[in-house]
């Protein structure tokens, strides 16, 4: 049907016509043939909605709607804790990782600086304790507080051990077992640790405990302020929180990393097993139950048919962010974010387009 506007083009270039040659008419008239036709066109275009399963495949489907594959861990989005300067990019884009490796580490000097401080005024501190003879008792308290001390030292040394293995890893220079060994020593350190300050913190509830000196409550002050600095080291390495695949890498050696940043520094996930996160129209709720058969179809393998079942339904209605079918605005559409797990992936890759078709009448 033509609209307003192309009857308006169209009354005016015929008024054209009627002080025009005869073959400047009729190349106008070609001109105006072209147009209408370009607009009917479009306006069927705008009508029509997005493609549906075909009439013979109605009766086999309770509702369709789009998704997009991911990591059964979903995708994890690595951001930086705090403002800071990329100093070292450790991994790229395919390398498996370990929960714990370090995957990006920023660069302060004065964190460096400030540890650096804090190591030699506990030195000092000690030493000044030190030249002070205790009581019994509180030669008790010190060495518990000594322990302490060694304790941490030794998580630290074991730490920058099993990353210097899972560097030597990627770098093909060291083996799996090299970084289970490493990983082996740092739980150890850590479960030592936490013994050591079940002991202090038993001597410490004893009321035949004396209290610190005040040399040994310095030692004890400038051990916190050791501790803050450690703790400030150890932000500046961004660590992977589980075992996967790096998906993605944004972040290069010398640009400013921050928590707010549009892209994640690290995208990680397990790919050892995919899944799809569909978009259902609020509409077809009711339709859908936990353990329901799907059939995903791959927007890249179009004569690809993949067997699949609802391992989960979103307890909340939201606005879509993947895209979804019908006719109505964007604006009126809700939809409820389904989780199906496929029997078998392949071929499917991490952030494919698919068609979702879930099946009527089937259920494990």
């Amino acid at each position: 049907m033509e609209d307003g506007r192309i009857l308006r083009q169209k009354a005016e270039l015929e008024l054209v016509f009627l002080a025009t040659p005869r073959k400047v008419l009729i190349a106008l008239r070609l001109i105006l043939a072209y147009l209408i036709s370009s607009s009917a066109f479009l306006l069927h275009a705008e009508d029509t909605p997005p493609s549906h399963p075909k009439a013979g495949d109605e009766k086999r489907w309770q509702a369709v709607a789009r998704g997009r594959v991911e990591p059964r861990s979903g995708e994890i989005k690595i951001v930086a804790p705090i403002p800071d300067l990329i100093g070292e990019v450790l991994v790229k884009a395919g390398d498996k990782v370990s929960a714990g490796e370090p995957l990006v580490r920023l660069h302060d000097p004065e964190v460096y600086a400030r540890l650096e401080s804090a190591e030699a005024q506990s030195a000092m501190r000690r030493r000044a304790r030190d030249d002070q003879a205790p009581s019994s008792r509180a030669t008790a308290r010190r060495k518990a507080e000594d322990a302490v001390a060694v304790a941490q030292q030794a998580v630290l040394d074991a730490r920058a051990a099993f990353d210097r293995t899972a560097q030597e890893g990627r770098a093909g220079r060291g083996s799996e077992a090299d970084l289970d060994s490493a990983r082996s020593a740092l739980s150890r350190a850590e479960d030592d640790l936490k013994q050591q300050r079940a002991d202090l913190h038993k001597l410490e509830a004893d009321p035949t405990t004396p209290l610190p000196t005040q040399a040994e409550g310095q030692v004890n002050v400038a051990r916190a302020e050791l501790s803050a600095a450690q703790a400030a080291l150890e932000k500046l390495s961004i660590r992977a929180p589980i075992s996967g695949t790096v998906l993605q890498v944004n972040g290069k050696p010398g640009e400013m990393a921050s928590p707010s940043a549009p892209q994640p520094l690290v995208l990680l996930g397990d790919v050892s097993a995919l899944r799809v996160r569909a978009e259902l129209d609020e509409r077809d709720l009711g339709e859908i139950k936990i353990g329901q058969s799907v059939s995903i179809r791959p927007e890249a393998f179009r004569d690809r048919e993949l067997p699949g079942t609802v391992s989960f339904i979103a307890p909340i209605v939201e606005p879509p962010r993947t895209g979804t079918r019908g006719q109505r605005d964007a604006a009126d559409i809700n939809v409820v974010e389904v989780l199906i797990e496929l029997a078998d992936p392949s071929p499917l890759a991490v952030g494919m387009k698919v068609d979702t078709y879930f099946r009527s009448g089937s259920q494990h």
